[in-house]
Formats: structure tokens, sequence, C-alpha cells
């Protein structure tokens, strides 16, 4: 290309960047958003879920889309989409219309992600692809942690509303840079299919839409235990194995499954995958620690993520000089280091901690993180030629967020189940047999007394030290999944040399 690679790594930048800010800047404002559309807190929900439906099901299917449409043209009209769709999002007066609306904007995101991946890593040259995908990390691991933090900040001091006014700017821009400086390389001008695999996207439609639809839903209904469950879990299954089916025998698939027969792709999926569950999951758990057990509202939640940026600047800044010079499988093991090592800092908070005690694990997570990111995706697309590029990113892509989408139904699930196994262990101690229970509750109700009868008084000190307990136990709940989340990261950093050992990247001509 003529253009300055630089300049494209800007424009498809802007895109990745609202796409990835999307997925979590509206969770802090469910609250607001249900009360202004008079919605219940479950209904409220619909918004995630119904983005992140949309998003897993139009994700794997971008390549086939920019063989058909033309990359550039795709990229542009889902940008407009995304952007109207905001625009939709932000006027609605009702639940539904911002579901409908939300849809639309998974539909225009799930493709940007792996098209703006794809542009970047063609634009540049073998040798300095690392550095590409270092700008692209900035993207798709800053933006979902400083989502909560200006999602709570635009919510607080304006409106729910802004939380998606705020991508119109951001779209306008897009669009005018990528279609300036952005354009088709040959072979995807050349290669447009013939026909639409109908059947193969249905069947990815419904696979994908029912998993990921399960998954957000299945802990608020008990899991198994609901009827509907299990039925959309079974047609998930069903959908997947007619998919796979169908996309290895058809000539020209939707997806093309081929790509899992390198070893290094199948391997990084993998590793891809665990990292969205690691990633989100601490995401999700530590705003939650401050606001369940310590009166966090969401603004100041979300700022004790904002650190994180530290780290995975300096992090992201250093692996673009180091990824071409040292096996990426230790940069990787590093990266998945820092993360168990931030996971096992953050499982020794207590309930008197303060915010400064918060700050160095999130450094540590997001160093941990711009250390796997980079290096994954070299090791997966290195030794694909250019022509696959486009369809790995797609599957890649769709790998990381059904890992991340098993990560946040994780937490929700452990957080109850721990929870409830701590508090039947610990609710035994309550007992008049007790010795420590009878001190405590004789000196509860000597305080009451003074404002209470002794009747009255012993019945809150009870109901006091009983609502310790439920504190206690779900305060051992989050450590238990802290530990378990460090656990994860022990068993990537095994996995990491399962890696073939990959080759320098020579210097090479700049791909039209």
């Amino acid at each position: 290309m003529s253009v300055n690679p630089w300049l494209v790594a800007l424009s498809v930048m802007l895109a990745t960047f609202m796409v990835s800010l999307d997925t979590s800047i509206a969770a802090v404002a469910l609250p607001h958003i249900a009360g202004n559309l008079g919605a219940t807190q479950d209904e409220a929900t619909w918004v995630l879920t119904s983005y992140l439906a949309a998003n897993a099901i139009i994700l794997p299917a971008s390549n086939w889309l920019a063989s058909y449409f033309g990359r550039k043209r795709l990229l542009i009209g889902c940008v407009v989409v995304f952007t109207l769709a905001s625009l939709g999002c932000a006027m609605a007066t009702s639940m539904g219309m911002l579901v409908v609306a939300r849809v639309l904007q998974g539909a225009g995101g799930g493709v940007m992600q792996p098209l703006s991946q794809a542009i970047l890593l063609e634009s540049f040259p073998p040798a300095k692809r690392g550095q590409a995908m270092a700008v692209y990390g900035l993207g798709v691991v800053f933006a979902p942690t400083i989502g909560p933090t200006l999602g709570g900040w635009l919510t607080d001091t304006y409106s729910w509303r802004w939380t998606f006014y705020i991508n119109l700017p951001v779209g306008v821009l897009a669009v005018f840079l990528i279609s300036m400086l952005v354009s088709d390389p040959h072979y995807i001008r050349a290669a447009r299919p013939k026909r639409v695999d109908a059947l193969g996207f249905g069947l990815m439609a419904v696979w994908l839409g029912t998993l990921q639809i399960s998954l957000d839903k299945g802990q608020e209904v008990n899991w198994f235990s609901a009827l509907w469950l299990r039925w959309s879990l079974g047609i998930s299954a069903v959908a997947m194995v007619g998919f796979i089916i169908r996309e290895l025998l058809i000539e020209h698939p939707i997806v093309d499954l081929r790509v899992f027969l390198n070893r290094n792709f199948v391997v990084s999926s993998v590793m891809y995958g665990l990292f969205g569950l690691a990633m989100y999951a601490l995401l999700t758990l530590q705003p939650l620690f401050l606001q369940s057990l310590l009166g966090y509202d969401a603004l100041n939640a979300g700022l004790t993520i904002t650190p994180r940026g530290i780290g995975l600047f300096a992090a992201l800044f250093l692996v673009g000089a180091l990824v071409e010079r040292v096996d990426q499988r230790v940069l990787v093991a590093v990266g998945f280091a820092c993360i168990g090592l931030a996971s096992l800092l953050l499982s020794h908070l207590n309930l008197q901690v303060a915010k400064s005690n918060i700050v160095p694990a999130n450094i540590v997570s997001g160093f941990g993180s711009g250390f796997i990111f980079v290096p994954l995706i070299t090791l997966a697309l290195g030794t694909l030629p250019n022509e696959q590029i486009g369809n790995a990113t797609s599957v890649q892509n769709l790998v990381r967020n059904i890992g991340a989408s098993i990560g946040l139904s994780f937490v929700s699930t452990m957080l109850v189940r721990a929870a409830q196994a701590h508090q039947a262990l610990m609710v035994g101690h309550l007992s008049p047999l007790n010795s420590q229970y009878q001190q405590h509750l004789q000196a509860a109700q000597g305080a009451l007394t003074l404002h209470f009868s002794p009747a009255d008084a012993l019945e809150r000190a009870r109901s006091l030290l009983y609502h310790t307990l439920l504190q206690q136990a779900n305060y051992w709940s989050f450590v238990d999944i802290f530990y378990m989340v460090a656990w994860l990261c022990g068993f990537c950093l095994l996995g990491v040399w399962l890696f073939q050992r990959p080759r320098r990247p020579r210097a090479a001509v700049t791909v039209e």
C-alpha cells in the first residue's frame, strides 16, 4: 500500500476501540436504564445479552462477508450501522426499542474487530506485525478497562444515554479516515464467493445465539433446573455439530474450519479463550467486591480498575519492541504469570482495604494482559498465508468472546454457589454451645440495650451477627474465585510450551 501503515492503524483502531468500549461501558448503567425505562433489573440485562449474542453470531462470518462485499466497503458499512444504532440506543423510549438497537450494534460491531485486525496485519510487513498488534491491543484490551469508569462517570454526571452518544463523533471520524486510507488487497477483490451459504449461516446463528443466551441467563434460572435452558443448550449443541459438518463439506464455507489444522493456531485459540475468561473474570470480580462488600458506588468502583491502563500501556510499548527479538512463548508465559500474581494479590484483600492497596494488583494485571495479547496473535497468525488471515482473525475473536462470556457466567455462578457453601459451613458456629458466639452476642446485645428493650436488643444482636456471617461468606466466595483464576493462569503457563517454536520473521515488502 502507498499509504503510511501507521495512518491505517489509526483509522481502524478507532473502530476497534469503539466496539470494545461498548462491551463494558453500559454495564454500570443498567440500574439507571431499568429505572428510566420502567423495566426490572432482569429485563435490563437484555441490553448486554442482545449485544453479545448478535456480536457472536456475525463475528465468524466477517471474512466471508468481506469477500462478498469487499473489506473496505463492509468495514465502512458496519461503522455506519454501529454509529446509527448507538444513536438509536441513546434515543430509546422503551426497553424493546433499546434491545433492537443493541442487536444492530452487536451485528455491526461483530465484523469490525476481525476486519480491523486483518487490515492491520496485512498493512505491515511481517517484521513489523508485532508493533501493529501492540497498537491494536490498545483498542481491544484498554477499552474494556476504562469502560466501567467512563460509563459510571457519564451516567452519574449526565445520563445513561451519554454512554451511547459518545460513539457518534468517533464513528464519524472512523468512517472518514477509513474511506481515505484503507483499500482492499488483490485477493479480496478476486475471490468473491458466487453463492451464499445460507444453511451454514443459519446453523451458526442458532448455535451461537442459543449458547450466548444460555451463558448470560443461566445463573438467573439456576442453570439446568430450567427446562427452557436445557432445550437451549441441546439445540445449541446440535446446531454446532451440524455447522461443523456443513462447513467441512461445502466448497465455499462461510467459515473455513480447516484453519484448525494449523497447530499454533489451535493452541493460540485455546489460550486466547482462557485469556478472555481470566481477564473478564477479574474485570467483573473487583468492582463487584467493592460495590457489594465495601459500599463503593459505580464510579469509584470503576476508578479502581483504571490503573490497569498504566501496566497495559507499559507492556504494549515494551512488547512491541521485544516480540520480534524474544521467543514469543516466553512473553506469553510472563503475561499469564503476571495475571496469576495479580489474582493472588487480589485474593488477599480484606473488608478494610483502601483504594491504594488495589493499585499494584491492577498495574500487574494490565501489564500481563499486554504481554499476552500481542504474542498470542503473532503466534497464531505468523504461520498462515495472507489469504487465511481474515478467516483466522474472525475465528480467534469468536473464541475470545466465548471465553469472556464463559468467564462472566463462571463468576456470577461461583459467587452464589461458593457463598452458599461457606454460609452452610459457618452457620453451625452460631450456636448457644459456642462460647465465642455467646460472647459476641452478649456484647452486641449490651450495646443495643441502650436504645432498645432487652428482648428487642437480643433479636437485633442476632440479626447483626447473622448479617456479619453473610458478609464473611460472600467475602470468602470472592477469595475462592481469585484463587481459581490464579490456578487457571498456572495451567496456561504449562500450555504455552505446546506452541511450535516460532521462526523469526524476516523483513518483507509491504503487502498490497
